[in-house]
């Protein structure tokens, strides 16, 4: 028996960033609502307790029949709706909901979303500079940065959105004018119960989309489409009429529109062929929601990518560091590796190890065989990616980043890259990915 006190009551679980959003916006709007966290001290509650002291916040255990007060929870992405108290909560009745479906029902802007298991804020960024470079008042945000209630203004004409698929899980719809999922590989394994439920919840973003982009080099980024569904595609390869791909012109390869060639790939500041895509993706998505192709085009020479995301450091007796500590899971070193091994004259030093998250390496041992001269191992799964690895590759354990660093410097030559491309979260060492870029920038700054 349902134990649903009032249609009009509402509760936040989970005081985080996207937690704090909520409460601003619920309480902007009048509606009667109370906050429940499972620590004891959440991030936010200082704030929530000197702007809306009113509000009535439980830290701890989750109550099943405090939240059954409730007709509608707005859960936050870090609880995952399995959790044994919501799951009572949905099962006596009570809606499981989150941030980005209520933004969906307020957004009176068209909303470019984008998912993945790596790119997406690249991706999102991109397109984000592309609408601005077409004169459009664009808001960025969702997973990246600004909580994308914060983002909802009466003059925002696109929103461009990165979503993970935490927050995907509490979305029932969407109604995206375009959305995408980039690419699909082992992520969050210690949260799913396997790669078909991850995908589950990626392809959530696809409910009521009016049009779709698809990756044409990944299967799994294509959903169930109706009849009348536009389909917009991009790939490395030659792409057919009203699709982005890669064609090439004698020695040169270019960003092409069907037949026609766009920008020659060595005019992108990014480099490496998974930034190619990332690019072509950005493209397909512009295209869809009617931004012309020349602001398009300068904001991708414009661009010189995000921090932590195969970020250029330095040049240094001829080798070239890069940081990207972002790729938190194989499938973004494998990128990250393929993609930066194939556009330079050398090999890779490649940098990894972490916090594994339950991943599966092997599929490392191919690239790293063909791309790198040597893995130096960091992080408390060094031993578990040092396995996976063919037994040709040098590999080499230290205790630090900055001794890595060192090793690095020695093992490199002129030609070469270092790579710092861990596939592993960084909770182990680091307080989060962009502590381990910043000290690993600071260090590769620091040799003579």
């Amino acid at each position: 028996m349902s134990l649903i006190a009032s249609d009009q009551f509402r509760i936040v679980v989970g005081l985080g960033k996207s937690g704090m959003s909520l409460v601003r916006f619920l309480a902007k709007q009048g509606v009667a609502f109370a906050v429940a966290d499972t620590r004891e001290n959440p991030p936010e509650l200082a704030t929530l307790k000197r702007d809306f002291p009113q509000v009535e916040v439980r830290c701890g255990a989750l109550d099943t029949e405090f939240l059954c007060r409730a007709s509608e929870l707005y859960v936050s992405p870090g609880l995952a709706v399995s959790t044994p108290a919501l799951a009572e909560a949905a099962a006596r009745g009570v809606k499981l909901s989150g941030d980005i479906d209520l933004f969906a029902r307020h957004a009176k802007a068209p909303i470019v979303a984008i998912t993945g298991s790596n790119a997406k804020s690249t991706v999102t960024t991109l397109v984000g500079g592309m609408a601005q470079a077409a004169g459009k008042r664009v808001a960025v945000g969702g997973n990246l940065g600004t909580p994308a209630l914060d983002l909802l203004a009466d003059d925002v004409e696109l929103y461009a959105m990165e979503l993970s698929s935490f927050q995907l899980e509490t979305t029932h719809q969407l109604k995206a004018e375009v959305a995408t999922v980039l690419n699909l590989s082992e992520d969050h394994m210690d949260r799913y119960s396997g790669m078909p439920a991850y995908h589950l919840a990626k392809h959530r973003i696809f409910r009521g989309a009016r049009q779709v982009v698809v990756n044409r080099q990944d299967a799994l980024t294509r959903p169930l489409l109706r009849d009348d569904m536009r389909v917009g595609s991009f790939g490395l390869d030659a792409p057919d009429l009203h699709a982005f791909g890669i064609r090439q012109q004698g020695a040169a390869k270019y960003l092409a529109f069907g037949q026609d060639l766009l920008l020659p790939v060595n005019e992108l500041k990014i480099r490496g062929a998974h930034n190619q895509a990332n690019a072509l993706a950005a493209l397909a998505l512009g295209h869809a929601v009617g931004l012309p192709l020349a602001p398009m085009l300068q904001a991708l020479r414009d661009f010189t990518g995000l921090a932590h995301r195969c970020q250029w450091l330095r040049e240094r007796n001829g080798v070239a560091w890069y940081d990207d500590s972002k790729a938190t899971n194989v499938g973004a070193a494998l990128a990250a590796i393929q993609g930066l091994g194939s556009d330079i004259e050398g090999k890779l030093v490649l940098v990894a190890g972490g916090d594994g998250k339950g991943a599966d390496f092997a599929d490392l041992r191919a690239p790293v065989s063909r791309y790198c001269r040597a893995v130096v191992l960091i992080g408390r799964d060094a031993g578990r990616v040092a396995q996976a690895l063919d037994e040709t590759v040098a590999k080499v354990q230290v205790a630090s980043l900055d001794e890595a660093v060192e090793r690095c410097a020695e093992l490199a030559q002129a030609g070469d890259a270092v790579l710092l491309s861990p596939a592993c979260a960084s909770l182990d060492m680091f307080r989060n990915y962009e502590e381990r870029g910043r000290l690993f920038a600071q260090a590769v700054e620091a040799l003579a």
